[in-house]
């Protein structure tokens, strides 16, 4: 017997994550989908205040509930859509992929099926799997939009509990229409009243969606089993807080209570996290420039001969390479750090700066030129 006993199925397998390498060596960092712009001076200052009236109270635990953030969050949201979402309609947790993983516990589990569409998060499979929760994955098209018949019949042949749907997609950055998460919200749904599965629309790239293209939030009121999952992560740019949430039916939310551990949340991170969200209009004030920043990417790759699928993130899929990971390591060569992934032939480049752009640009037509 080896050790440590680990599960069979765990057995050998690497942990999940994207290279990382010393910024000293690799300036130019385009590959986890990163804000370049950090927080300005005073929000530093708001949240350095709230981390030390937080510190003040380290000796009890925080607020299990965590009312005053779930209240902030529900506000914000409320901005994007016609009606009101009311904090018991909102979760959080230690980043997207906690909530993900929470919404696997409560709903998933030995005896029921996942269902996604690939190219999707590469995270999905091993939510399924720490879950113990059946794992189904059905094919996009070849524009890498969701083929609604397709995925209507893999719901058909496998009555999924859980149906994780990204939008914008990663890593494709394709947005999904919402007649297609209507159809899917109609088709794993039970008697009128009891959905008997749920649908997850992970939108934790929304607010870099183009103008005119709508969030799944806009379907709330319609679909009980419908959750939406965003994070301050991205639009944000507070990666490093790590705080992901959700809006859904208070149904879902309290049981998600169930499978939480007790005070998930610290203190520090509901502080922090509420104080950068009274900067929210400065923190997003450079969403406008990414997409721009964004869209003017996708122009130039295509300029150069290359495919590029439509994005609504702060990303773009380009490709094809006969050896990506040659064009990677050229990049890697050159001081540029993007990511080796979705279908093969294909890499992924987050939108930084225009300086971090233009260094992108004068890497790949080198790379691209010696191997030609």
């Amino acid at each position: 017997m080896s050790f440590p006993p680990i599960r069979p199925e765990l057995a050998g397998i690497e942990p999940y994550g994207a290279p990382q390498l010393p910024v000293d060596e690799v300036p130019v960092q385009l590959n986890v989908n990163e804000n370049p712009y950090g927080p300005s001076d005073a929000c530093i200052h708001d949240i350095a205040a709230a981390a030390a009236d937080a510190a003040r109270t380290l000796n009890r635990y925080p607020d299990r509930e965590f009312v005053a953030l779930r209240t902030a969050l529900a506000s914000y949201l409320s901005g994007e859509v016609l009606g009101e979402i009311v904090a018991e309609q909102v979760w959080a947790a230690n980043g997207s992929n906690e909530v993900m993983l929470q919404l696997l516990q409560a709903f998933g589990g030995p005896g029921r099926t996942a269902v996604s569409f690939a190219p999707t998060y590469s995270m999905y499979p091993e939510y399924a799997r720490d879950t113990n929760t059946h794992w189904v994955v059905g094919k996009r098209a070849d524009d890498f939009s969701l083929d609604l018949e397709h995925a209507l019949r893999v719901v058909a042949e496998h009555s999924p509990d859980v149906i994780l749907l990204p939008s914008p997609n990663n890593p494709t950055g394709t947005a999904l229409p919402l007649e297609s998460i209507t159809a899917l919200c109609e088709a794993v749904a039970g008697a009128p009243g009891s959905p008997t599965g749920i649908v997850v629309v992970d939108e934790a790239y929304g607010e870099f969606r183009r103008t005119g293209v709508p969030s799944a939030l806009d379907l709330l009121p319609t679909h009980r089993n419908l959750v939406v999952t965003r994070t301050m992560s991205k639009a944000f740019a507070a990666a490093g807080l790590r705080l992901g949430y959700l809006a859904a039916d208070p149904a879902i939310c309290d049981a998600i209570r169930v499978v939480r551990l007790p005070y998930h949340l610290s203190a520090v991170t509901q502080a922090t996290a509420l104080a950068a969200l009274q900067h929210a209009p400065e923190l997003l004030g450079n969403v406008d420039q990414l997409r721009a920043q964004r869209d003017k990417t996708v122009a130039w790759l295509r300029d150069q001969g290359l495919e590029v699928a439509d994005s609504d993130a702060n990303f773009c899929l380009f490709g094809t390479f006969g050896d990506r990971h040659a064009v990677w390591q050229g990049l890697v060569d050159r001081g540029v750090l993007i990511r080796e992934t979705g279908p093969d032939g294909w890499l992924r480049v987050s939108i930084g700066t225009p300086e971090e752009m233009a260094a992108f640009e004068d890497a790949l037509v080198e790379v691209m030129k010696e191997m030609s």
